[in-house]
């Protein structure tokens, strides 16, 4: 059987120079596929408002959507390390709050960590988290839930101030207890330098080669989605929504051109069974 992953296996990856692989999913099915598939760990990331919801971004995305996707993960997954994130405004109003939604993830979505988007200015609610028994996961460069205050879905780290702030952050998270960071669309020489600078693992996703793991969206490498849109920083390993699309599309031909049911597909009984059920269909004449 396999032996799941753990915050304290993941350093020893780190020391080790064993890259670790993440995958996000979403629900039962696919969480089934990625631990039979040996992936290390799953990411329910908050994505699933792009990628399963239909919003445009990951703020729509609430506490109960983050608890409901995890619990379905960890059925389909139960013997994967789970990361379930925090989803927008469910710690910034406040400690209490944090830690009241960040053990929902945990009690009821039986996720083993949570994740949270920022640098210096969550330590405190990373370190209560940890204090409380909650492992943590940093996210810094591009941050989904800011993606506003941000300016959109830009490459982080381009700009020397930028670079420095990355580091200060992701040493801070490492103080305040973090058991790894996740750096999306980072510079792949910033996400190196601070790879290096911390103890802790960084998860990359378009962050170079130079992180300890990778992290990428289910349907991004499967091309799952409706209405696909390439990334550079994706490698695409099958065309699952073609798939799909062509399969669904042969059988409404088949069932409006009388190809589907056929008799292979239906069902048969004794010649007198149908009759004694339903009737025979022919009114009795009367006696």
């Amino acid at each position: 059987m396999k032996t799941p992953l753990t915050v304290t296996k993941m350093k020893q990856m780190k020391r080790q120079g064993q890259p670790i692989s993440f995958i996000t999913a979403y629900d039962y099915p696919s969480a089934r596929l990625a631990e039979e598939a040996g992936i290390d760990a799953i990411l329910v990331g908050d994505s699933l408002g792009n990628v399963v919801l239909g919003y445009d971004t990951t703020i729509p995305v609430t506490i109960d959507d983050m608890v409901y996707h995890t619990r379905a993960v960890a059925r389909g997954a139960t013997q994967t390390f789970i990361l379930a994130d925090m989803p927008f405004m469910s710690y910034h109003t406040g400690m209490e709050t944090t830690l009241r939604n960040a053990a929902r993830l945990m009690q009821e979505g039986l996720a083993h960590a949570v994740k949270l988007e920022g640098g210096e200015e969550i330590a405190d609610e990373v370190r209560a988290c940890v204090r409380g028994g909650i492992p943590v996961v940093g996210h810094l460069g591009l941050t989904p839930q800011s993606v506003h205050q941000l300016g959109g879905y830009r490459v982080q780290g381009k700009q020397e101030a930028d670079a420095k702030r990355l580091l200060s952050d992701a040493r801070a998270l490492e103080q305040a207890g973090a058991s790894a960071i996740v750096l999306e669309m980072v510079v792949a020489s910033v996400a190196a330098e601070i790879t290096a600078a911390v103890s802790i693992p960084t998860i990359g996703i378009g962050a170079g080669q130079d992180c300890d793991g990778q992290v990428l969206v289910y349907h991004d490498i499967l091309q799952y989605d409706a209405a696909y849109k390439k990334k550079k920083f994706v490698r695409t390993y099958a065309d699952i929504g073609t798939t799909i699309r062509e399969a669904i599309g042969a059988y409404a031909s088949d069932v409006r051109e009388g190809r589907f049911p056929t008799e292979e597909h239906s069902f048969t009984s004794e010649a007198a069974a149908p009759a004694a059920v339903y009737g025979s269909g022919k009114e009795q004449e009367p006696s």
